[in-house]
């Protein structure tokens, strides 16, 4: 098994992510985008979780298709950046047709990055403009670590960041993931600096160093402000899908999460999954094998987007490079 091209999610064909960021507040947001509209589905598994058109995204429901999806900072008051990505796009055009009207379909998720160090005494919201900032640099090629809504991510002892990994099935199939890592446990093994997703590493794609030791008698690693959490992720796939299968997918690549986080699905985190079909491979899908690498590819995102955080000014915690000088 092998990494896409770019070992992103954007290895899904038809597929862009834009990020956008304000350094100052240490706050972002980051779209994932289509060419075309995508089938999507969404399954939430932790107790805090913030979002925006979610109910939309049941099978049951009318629209099976949306235009975008959004991940951003600044729990409720980032519930805004979707509204900024929407009004982007209805100005290109794009949208759920309502007679001679568009309305663009842009779930979104947020979580909590109000006490990490910023400056948010804001005049005013400032997520409305880096939705649409973030959907004007969607590209195939972005950043990781400390960018879009993974800016001020935090875990339980490091910088959390924005990560994303793919990978090829023997089908020809592709999957992948994107992610903003704000956890209220760990992506590190005890005293680190090993992650706990280390087993389903890909080459070094997070420094190579393998597994570490761990004492399952002592408790886990928490933030030391519990309700500022939530991992927020999205799972994607070329492969054709309902939105029933999306939401299959979705919840499949939850096993991901828990890989790759101690403790992750807590009562004060957010946790849940967007999922992505694009449609763009004719082979018939393996659902079972597609839920697999979905989680696969979200713990190896996860660790990927903690290992290439950065340092910035007033950080609240270090980053994964800096404590362990690797």
């Amino acid at each position: 098994m092998q990494p896409g091209e770019r070992n992103l999610i954007t290895d899904v064909t038809g597929l862009r992510v834009g990020n956008a960021q304000d350094d100052t507040v240490k706050t972002g947001a980051t779209v994932l985008v289509g060419e075309v509209p995508f089938t999507a589905g969404i399954h939430v598994m932790g107790g805090a979780p913030g979002t925006r058109e979610s109910d939309l995204l049941a099978p049951d429901k009318t629209v099976q298709q949306v235009d975008a999806l959004v991940l951003s900072g600044g729990s409720a008051f980032g519930l805004d950046a979707p509204s900024g990505v929407a009004d982007a796009l209805a100005a290109q055009g794009r949208g759920f047709a309502v007679g001679d009207v568009r309305v663009p379909i842009v779930p979104g998720a947020i979580l909590f990055d109000l006490i990490n160090g910023g400056n948010k005494d804001w005049a005013e919201n400032p997520y409305k403009p880096l939705g649409a900032q973030a959907l004007a640099n969607a590209a195939t090629d972005f950043a990781l670590g400390s960018t879009g809504a993974g800016t001020g991510a935090l875990t339980a002892t490091l910088k959390g960041g924005l990560g994303s990994a793919s990978c090829v099935l023997p089908s020809g199939h592709t999957v992948g993931a994107l992610v903003a890592v704000n956890a209220l446990g760990d992506t590190i093994m005890g005293a680190g600096p090993q992650f706990w997703a280390a087993p389903f590493e890909m080459g070094a794609e997070f420094g190579g160093l393998g597994q570490g030791a761990f004492d399952p008698t002592k408790p886990p690693a928490l933030k030391g402000h519990a309700p500022q959490n939530t991992t927020i992720a999205i799972v994607a796939t070329d492969a054709a899908l309902t939105q029933a299968q999306c939401t299959r997918l979705a919840t499949a690549a939850h096993d991901g999460m828990a890989r790759a986080l101690l403790p992750s699905h807590t009562p004060m985190d957010g946790d849940l999954i967007f999922a992505a079909a694009t449609a763009t491979a004719p082979q018939e899908p393996d659902l079972l094998m597609l839920g697999h690498f979905a989680a696969t590819c979200l713990a190896r995102a996860i660790a990927r987007g903690v290992y290439h955080a950065t340092p910035a000014p007033n950080d609240a915690m270090p980053c994964w490079r800096t404590r362990f000088g690797v």
